[in-house]
Formats: C-alpha cells, structure tokens, sequence
C-alpha cells in the first residue's frame, strides 16, 4: 500500500510526508476515522515511507516488496480477534496473520464485521484483551531485524480492553528507541482517556464524491453516472461503496425490518393489539448477531436522515430508493421534521450503545420500539 493507491485525503499525506522528512514523526500517533475512510491504507502507507526514510538506501527495494505482501519483520499488526473452531484457546493476532494480510490485500477499506465474517466470527466480538497486549511488550523489546524502525499498527484500538489499556500504556507513553505505534479507531472516545492523551490526533474526514467515483471507475466495469449514484449512497466511505457496486450489500434486507417496524409503530398509536407485533420484531432483531444490529440501527439513522431531507426538500442530497414499491416514502418522510428528528437520533444512538455494551437485545428494541410509536406521532 502506497499513498498514491489511496483515494483523497492529499493534505492528510503530504503532512505525513513531511513529517517524515522533517524527522518530527511522533512516536505514538492516533488515526480517527469513520469506516471506509482509508486510516488503515494510510497507516500502512506510512509506515512504509518511514521505514524506507530511516532505513539505509540500499535496503529500499526489499523494504517496498515486503509491504507489497505485508511481510516486512518489522511491521507488525494487532486487531480484534476471538476464539475459532481452529484456533487456541487463547489466540493472538499472529495466528490470524495469514488471513488479515489476504484480508488487507483484497481490499483495506472493509469494516470490522468484514473481517468478522472473514474468520468466522460474526455472531461473536472480537477484542483486544491483556494476553494480546502482553504479547505487544514482549514483541517490541526485541530487536529490530532490519536495524531501522519498529512499527505497530492497532488497528480499531478501542476494542482493546482496560487491562490491555493499561499494559500498554507505560509502552505507547515511553516507546523502545526507534519504535513507533500507530492505533486506528473509528470511536476514539471508547479508547482510555491516558493513551489518547499520549498520542499526536489524526482526524480523517470522509472520502469525496468525486474521489469515491475515480475509485469506483478504475475499479469496476461502470459508467460514471453509475458510480456517481453510488457515491452518494456511500456517505463517504468507500467500503460502502464497495458493498454497494457488488451488490452483497444488507439494505435490502435493513429496509424490509425497517418497513415492517415502521408501519407496526404508526399503528400502534391507539391500538393496544399492535403492540404484539412491535414485541415480536423486537424478538426478531435479538436473536441476530450484535454486529448485524448495530449496522441496521446505523442503517435507520440514515434512511430518517434521508426522509428529513426529503421532507424539507432538498431533493439534490436525496440518494435513497425504497426497493419496496408498495413503501411511500414521500408520505413517510411528511411525518420526520425538525420536532422530532433530534430525539430519534438520540434513542436510535442510545440504543446502539447498549448493543455495543451487551445489552439484552429484546429489552432495547423493544424500548426502541415504544419510543419510536411516540416520536412519529410528534407535533
């Protein structure tokens, strides 16, 4: 991965560059950004023209080949992980070295519940535990094996739990000589508070429109007005564009619950009977896995985005097309307004923080539930 394979962020990649140059490259750096934004490509890019800066000249060729395939010893990557059929009982990120470097090399934009299913491990939550962290230590008191520098890439570090934080902590705020750390969030707020203060922010905003549609056409056999559909659906995330060009994409399915719970909250109003049809979707959704819920509640929160835009009309930011054609969207989208928008949003967040937090799913959709029949019904 070299910067010129990463779409956009130009301004992000000649700081980085300089910064190499300069020789004032910090040694523990913090990339923010949402999924499908490149922090994982760029951390990668990076750590390639650091290594091939602070290494000797001669060493230049064998240094990029080795990233072409992820295989440079001194590289070393820790993501969230979690028991298989196949592996210990108490696995590290080395174990699942040959899957995340095919993982990576078929595409560095996807989320974490793409490398979930990868492994096997969607119904279950990965993380970053203490054994992992204890294994980091170990790993960078070695010596480096090229003699340059050492690079650790933790990629989606907020999974890392307290003991793991805490493990690391003295190591990220006093790294060995010529050892560098570069931790990847897309939720920076979930990492402990003592380490983000350690680390220089790196704030990565969406892809553009028009770099997702350069992207898209170079990479697929499609027009540009195609991809420029496409790339307003992605809201700047180049993963979901991906998901959405090759068609695997869940939204069909998302729209089908979404639908269903909708119309059984318009009809709740009034109508004690319906609510056994809001309790048996709330039932539905706790049986799918956490991942799969929280992407469809990210799923709810753009679908009202896009009703409230369409209700103002400001028909030029409106990308969405039910693929229910019995579902009037235009009608729908009359009854989501400035007086209610906030507090959908805000019970929609509430309920992805306690599904991240292992909440029990029927007790939350059904709160989601009852709050939703109220606030569509709002003046």
């Amino acid at each position: 991965m070299r910067f010129e394979d990463i779409l956009g962020l130009q301004h992000l990649k000649n700081h980085l560059v300089s910064s190499v140059q300069n020789n004032r490259v910090a040694h523990a750096q913090l990339f923010t950004g949402s999924i499908g934004s490149g922090t994982l490509p760029m951390a990668i890019a990076f750590a390639r023209t650091l290594m091939i800066q602070y290494s000797s000249p001669s060493k230049g060729d064998r240094i990029s080949r080795s990233f072409d395939q992820l295989t440079h010893p001194d590289l070393h990557f820790v993501y969230p992980i979690n028991t298989t059929s196949s592996s210990s009982k108490k696995p590290n990120s080395l174990d699942f070295i040959y899957e995340w470097r095919s993982f990576v090399s078929q595409n560095p934009y996807q989320s974490l519940y793409d490398w979930y299913q990868k492994v096997g491990i969607e119904k279950k939550q990965g993380n970053i535990n203490v054994d992992e962290a204890a294994h980091i230590v170990k790993l960078l008191s070695l010596k480096s094996f090229e003699g340059g520098p050492k690079v650790m890439i933790i990629w989606c570090a907020d999974k890392m739990n307290s003991a793991a934080s805490n493990k690391l902590l003295k190591l990220i705020e006093e790294p060995p000589n010529n050892t560098y750390f570069i931790l990847i969030t897309d939720s920076p707020e979930d990492i402990l508070q003592t380490i983000r203060s350690r680390c220089q922010r790196l704030d990565f905003p969406p892809i553009g429109e028009a770099d997702i549609i350069k992207g898209l056409v170079s990479k697929f056999d499609i027009t540009e007005s195609e991809a420029l559909k496409i790339a307003y659906q992605a809201d700047g995330s180049f993963s979901k564009a991906l998901h959405l060009v090759e068609h695997n994409s869940d939204d069909e399915l998302f729209e089908e619950w979404f639908i269903t719970w909708v119309r059984s909250a318009f009809r709740a109003k009034g109508n004690k009977h319906v609510l056994t049809d809001l309790l048996d979707w709330s039932d539905q959704l706790s049986k799918e896995t956490r991942e799969t819920q929280k992407r469809f509640l990210n799923y709810c929160i753009q679908f009202f985005r896009q009703a409230l835009l369409s209700n103002y009309k400001v028909d030029s930011l409106v990308y969405l097309s039910p693929y229910n054609a019995n579902f009037k969207f235009n009608k729908f989208s009359e009854f989501i307004s400035g007086s209610n928008i906030t507090d959908i949003f805000k019970v929609l967040e509430d309920a992805i923080f306690h599904v991240e937090r292992n909440g029990n799913g029927k007790v939350i959709f059904s709160d989601l539930s009852f709050q939703l029949t109220r606030l569509l019904h709002k003046k």
